[in-house]
């Protein structure tokens, strides 16, 4: 089949744009300019979001197999523990998965090229995009790859190039922000040491530094983030070995071995658009963050599962062409608000002043043992890490009235209700009592309803008994009628041309 679609770049993102096309037969390529896969760790952590995307493609167990549960949060000052956080227990009941995975990114990317491969899918490496301009119906690129230079038509192009985006470059777009001024280091150790022992993250603070410690692949070795002490005046050359020293002195860690030492600067920003006619960023190509909180990647791969079914459903005349112009508006407003709140909380952290480190070891640690005794700052806390507060309510996509949860809400979890979602298909969900004119309308349709028991525990969770939900192939609600409405139903199906996907491109 004729490619129509083009994605630039084979990090977590574009692979997972890739696997999400390929489920619905959608006919693609997918370059990059590297020669293989990354090297390095990198991102480490996988949201309980992600999770769920991943339950949807029916692998979400194997990555939890190979990865590390993060469960405790400990949060150390002058390498005396005086706050613990259960992740477990954030988010008890709000997801199937109540805690944060470490994956490593080499390790993360190689796993989905195998999965790729299994559906005959491999990435084209050592092949650029040189430029593009949109044709017509369409995009005319210019790849180079074995020293030559060919053009190419495709319908759509998905930037997923990372932060030095030359699909972005091409369209002229403004990467807003800046850079913290502050030089990073990160290193993969193994070793010894308070700051090192249970498998568990640990955030210490010591008069003016602070040193994030997390597993990374298995028991002794170890992620560690910190910034570059001022001790070292600004040196652009800081060694491993300089590092090790300094951390062994203020945390106590005893450095056995470095697997990987790099030293860099932070840059929060967001593209003025994430769409440009058929031309389309995601990812780091769309926005960077703070590492506050691992949401980078993440709401990469957000991005790339919220393109593509759209993307998809255009391309097999499933759904209207207005629905593209949702990726932006739908995807971009968190971006932005993302970027925000890491960046107070990143500064927060990393500021050197006398008060900031009288905040980190004096407020933060008390206040955070006694907020999170209660389930409502709990739950709260467990909702904007793992990226399930994530709405789409004023997207044009969301429609109806509900009591609790609303239209464009991610579909709360109940025991049962997830399992459906691996169609990655549109879908209804009744909870409580489907009526006898609902079920005939969808099945001639062709919808697939699901009906689900009704009990108290559905009300908690924010559901409304007898409401019809449409729910979208990302899992978040488009629809809401909480009179099964079949008239209000037709009309949001037919303003959207939504269909059902097939397995037929």
């Amino acid at each position: 089949m004729n490619p129509q679609i083009l994605i630039v770049g084979a990090g977590p993102t574009g692979l997972v744009m890739a696997y999400n096309l390929a489920r619905h037969n959608i006919p693609f390529r997918i370059i990059d300019k590297s020669d293989g896969p990354g090297q390095a760790s990198r991102a480490m952590a996988i949201l309980p979001r992600t999770l769920e995307f991943y339950q949807q493609f029916g692998f979400a167990d194997e990555v939890i197999d190979r990865g590390i549960k993060m469960e405790d949060v400990y949060v150390r000052v002058k390498n005396k523990i005086k706050a613990k956080v259960h992740l477990g227990s954030l988010g008890e009941g709000l997801s199937p998965f109540p805690f944060v995975l470490t994956f490593p990114q080499d390790d993360h990317e190689r796993f989905l090229l195998e999965k790729l491969k299994n559906l005959g899918i491999e990435v084209e490496w050592k092949t650029e995009l040189l430029s593009l301009a949109e044709h017509g119906e369409g995009v005319k690129t210019l790849l180079k790859a074995q020293q030559e230079e060919t053009a190419y038509f495709f319908k759509y192009i998905c930037g997923c190039d990372g932060a030095h985006s030359t699909v972005r470059k091409q369209m002229n777009i403004e990467f807003k922000g800046e850079k913290y001024k502050q030089h990073f280091y990160v290193m993969d150790v193994y070793g010894s040491g308070e700051v090192m022992k249970d498998q568990k993250i640990s955030i210490s603070f010591s008069n003016e530094e602070f040193l994030i410690c997390m597993p990374v692949r298995s028991k002794g070795t170890y992620r560690m983030i910190g910034i570059i002490p001022s001790a070292f005046g600004g040196q652009n050359d800081v060694k491993a070995e300089n590092i090790h020293a300094f951390i062994h002195r203020t945390f106590g860690t005893q450095v056995e071995g470095i697997n990987w030492f790099s030293t860099y600067h932070i840059h929060h920003r967001v593209a003025s658009r994430f769409r440009q006619g058929r031309i389309f960023l995601s990812g780091d190509a769309a926005h960077i963050h703070s590492p506050a909180g691992g949401q980078g990647m993440n709401t990469g791969i957000g991005d790339a599962i919220n393109l593509s079914w759209k993307l998809g459903a255009v391309l097999q005349r499933k759904a209207a062409l207005s629905i593209l112009d949702t990726y932006e508006e739908e995807r971009l407003p968190f971006a932005e608000l993302l970027v925000n709140t890491t960046d107070r909380a990143f500064k927060r952290m990393v500021a050197r002043d006398k008060t900031s480190q009288f905040f980190r070891k004096h407020i933060f640690p008390p206040v955070l043992s006694f907020l999170f005794r209660f389930p409502y700052p709990r739950h709260k806390a467990f909702t904007i890490l793992s990226q399930i507060r994530i709405k789409y309510r004023n997207s044009d996509l969301s429609s109806g009235q509900g009591t609790n949860v609303q239209s464009g809400d991610r579909l709360p979890y109940v025991a049962g209700n997830f399992e459906s979602l691996q169609s990655l298909n549109w879908q209804i969900h009744v909870y409580g009592t489907a009526a006898e004119k609902l079920k005939k309308s969808m099945q001639e349709k062709d919808f697939s309803l699901h009906e689900f028991s009704w009990n108290p525990y559905l009300k908690k969770a924010g559901l409304q008994k007898d409401a019809l939900y449409v729910i979208r192939p990302d899992g978040y609600i488009g629809f809401i009628s909480s009179e099964q409405r079949i008239d209000l139903l037709h009309q949001y199906l037919n303003t959207h041309k939504i269909l059902p996907f097939t397995n037929e491109y």
